[in-house]
């Protein structure tokens, strides 16, 4: 069947069970076949046996779409394609005549043209990171953040929304223009939208879990909705940007009208974090020169009077217990009295104090602090009952952050481990702390896995873990007295209302491509991020782009960061190990003291809750900056940004390099920016 969309043509052969043919503007963009979708069956044991559209053995055709039968299993799936005005969206629903459960179902599933450093001209608008495009899926296969099939026990890395992606969708750009792939669901139930190279070409999918009972049918209400669009990745954004505000998570408010963000938030406060004990991620857990806590406030005092900025002070290795061993972190290290009379004169100065924690393991045994173990009690108490279980029912260790701690993951469905977790976090939600990022390691405020018969859910992923997360961190806020909680990378789109202020760590996009402030342009009116601890940076630091990294977070309208080291300087990331180049002290420094007088005399007013818009293209000089993986990036030396608020708009260009860097519009028109300094112009409506 022939689907038109104006002059777009999509061809389905549904009796040979696959996507034939896609004709944008008259061009092709299909590279080869695939089966049009699969889905995934776990039988009551824990097996799996998966089904595609090549395995049924009648295809009955329908209004726009096809009903597929004779299955190795008593399975019906129904697929349709159907054309709107500017559109077409997809559908599919599976009767399951079996005693399985339906686990997941891919659908659509395609193979593109490839990218454009692997044969074509493409490009992957992708939503990872808080946004990257992405010209190399070979590259991206190469690295920690390839494409993979999402498992349990989980990884911290997958492309997984509510997780390490933030939102629903992925757009394929090419040639001017694009085609915008949205999975409309307003439950934000957990799914994987990924892409990976294929043979001839770059194969997209999407991959749906049913969280199903056993013999339960999995007839998702939401569409999978493919449209052509003219334009670039904020063109692609903006298709999104409009389902999101006509189908916005439950209690997402703009900022102005949020009742639980505290008066600092519009003060763009300078995030200052550091350990207190050792230098890096894994080195000997003895205390620094930051220890006791009290020890930094010269040079706390000191960095706020060279930036004249306010400080949120965000500790490091700060937990009584064992660092980076969760969930069991208070009292503090050196005492509760010890880091209240810190947070106080933190106070007193008109800053700020947060801690890191990690989410939601629960630790056997510390490979930081040997002494730190727990094995006797997790076996006595019974406590694998709280924990996330593999389909056979097996409870098997954690692999998230192996170097620091063995143990296992949370599933905070199950009512033991939100007895734990209550039990661990309520101190720290009565603390007089500013900020938590209690959800370190649990990217995006995403939950791990679980398929335990016995936790009151149902034995396959599914819209249950965003449910009992959404409830969950929705408590925890009301509880916590004023103070904001975050994660690591920025909140997903399904806990925008409970997670406001988090670890934005586009820095990892450079790994396989490039950063670009997705998150902002979607998000920004509900919430802001920071800098972050900028660990793992994609840029290798043989060259110091401290600077280069404030500047995008400064343009996306998030708070830049300083990572110290226990000496009073700089580092230029945390876990750097102290072996690389440092950044320039006195010029970041002067960095962030231009860059807070420029947010509060000029840009903060739509730095801090305005709707980015799409920018006035522009040119100027670039700078070329190494990878960890081995090949080089070029960065302009001016970063902006445009943004529009009570019908005013603005573009926002920031130079991070130390030499004047002149700017031309496309309109032609030409301008200077200082050194180590911002511009900000105003742009017609």
């Amino acid at each position: 069947m022939i689907f038109q969309v104006q002059n777009h043509n999509l061809n389905v052969d549904y009796e040979k069970g696959a996507l034939t043919s896609l004709t944008i503007n008259g061009r092709e963009l299909v590279a080869d076949r695939t089966p049009l979708f699969s889905v995934r069956l776990m039988a009551q044991n824990g097996d799996v046996r998966d089904l595609t559209a090549y395995d049924a053995e009648r295809c009955t055709l329908c209004d726009g779409g096809a009903v597929y039968t004779g299955f190795p299993e008593a399975i019906a799936v129904t697929v349709a394609c159907r054309p709107t005005a500017d559109a077409w969206e997809w559908r599919i629903a599976v009767e399951n005549r079996t005693d399985c459960a339906v686990e997941a179902v891919v659908f659509p599933d395609v193979i593109l043209k490839p990218l454009a450093q692997n044969g074509g001209d493409a490009t992957v608008l992708y939503p990872y990171n808080e946004g990257a495009l992405i010209s190399d899926a070979e590259l991206r296969q190469k690295t920690v953040f390839a494409s993979c099939e999402p498992e349990y026990p989980s990884l911290g890395s997958y492309s997984m929304f509510p997780n390490m992606l933030c939102s629903q969708f992925q757009c394929y750009l090419t040639d001017g223009y694009g085609l915008y792939m949205g999975v409309h669901d307003a439950s934000r139930a957990p799914k994987a939208i990924d892409f990976y190279p294929d043979g001839a070409g770059v194969r997209f999918f999407n991959r749906l879990f049913g969280g199903t009972e056993f013999g339960g049918n999995f007839t998702p209400d939401y569409a999978v909705v493919w449209k052509p669009f003219a334009g670039d990745w904020q063109d692609g954004a903006e298709l999104y940007r409009q389902w999101f505000e006509s189908n916005l998570p439950q209690g997402a408010k703009k900022i102005p009208a949020n009742e639980h963000l505290p008066a600092w938030y519009a003060d763009s406060p300078l995030v200052v974090t550091y350990p207190v004990r050792g230098l890096h991620d894994t080195d000997e857990m003895t205390p620094n020169a930051f220890f006791p806590y009290q020890n930094a406030l010269p040079t706390l005092d000191r960095i706020a009077d060279e930036t004249q900025s306010r400080l949120l002070v965000l500790l490091m290795h700060w937990e009584g217990t064992a660092p980076w061993a969760p969930p069991h972190v208070w009292p503090p290290y050196g005492g509760e009295a010890m880091l209240t009379d810190f947070c106080n004169a933190l106070h007193e100065r008109g800053h700020l104090l947060g801690v890191y924690c990690s989410g939601f393991g629960w630790t056997e045994q510390s490979n930081l602090i040997r002494e730190y173990n727990r094995r006797e009690e997790y076996q006595s108490g019974g406590l694998s009952r709280a924990m996330c279980a593999g389909r056979d029912g097996e409870v098997l260790h954690s692999r998230i952050c192996r170097a620091q701690r063995v143990g296992y993951d949370l599933c905070v469905k199950s009512p033991k481990a939100q007895e734990i977790l209550e039990e661990a976090y309520r101190p720290l939600l009565d603390s007089s702390l500013d900020y938590v990022q209690i959800l370190d390691q649990n990217h995006g405020g995403g939950q791990y896995f679980c398929y335990a018969r016995d936790h009151g859910h149902p034995p396959v992923p599914g819209a249950w873990m965003t449910e009992t997360m959404q409830t969950l961190l929705s408590g925890w806020r009301d509880s916590a007295h004023g103070k904001l909680f975050g994660c690591e990378s920025a909140a997903a789109e399904a806990f925008l209302p409970q997670l406001l202020f988090s670890d934005n760590r586009f820095e990892l996009n450079w790994y396989f491509g490039e950063p670009v402030p997705l998150y902002a342009y979607l998000y920004h009116e509900y919430l802001r991020n920071f800098m972050g601890n900028q660990v793992s940076c994609g840029l290798w630091y043989t060259k110091d782009s401290m600077r280069t990294r404030m500047a995008y977070s400064f343009v996306a309208g998030d708070c830049m960061t300083l990572v110290l080291s226990p000496t009073g300087g700089l580092m230029s990331s945390w876990g750097g190990r102290g072996r690389l180049q440092p950044p320039d002290y006195e010029k970041t420094v002067r960095f962030a003291a231009n860059m807070t007088r420029f947010y509060r005399e000029e840009a903060g007013r739509y730095l801090y809750c305005g709707r980015m818009i799409k920018p006035i293209e522009y040119r100027c000089a670039a700078e070329t900056y190494p990878t960890r993986e081995e090949r080089e990036v070029d960065i302009p030396c001016v970063l902006s940004t445009a943004w529009e608020r009570d019908g005013e708009r603005v573009q926002i260009f920031v130079n991070h390099t130390d030499c004047p860097e002149t700017v031309t519009l496309s309109n032609g028109r030409s301008f200077t920016v200082p050194p180590l300094s911002g511009e900000m112009i105003q742009i017609e409506s």
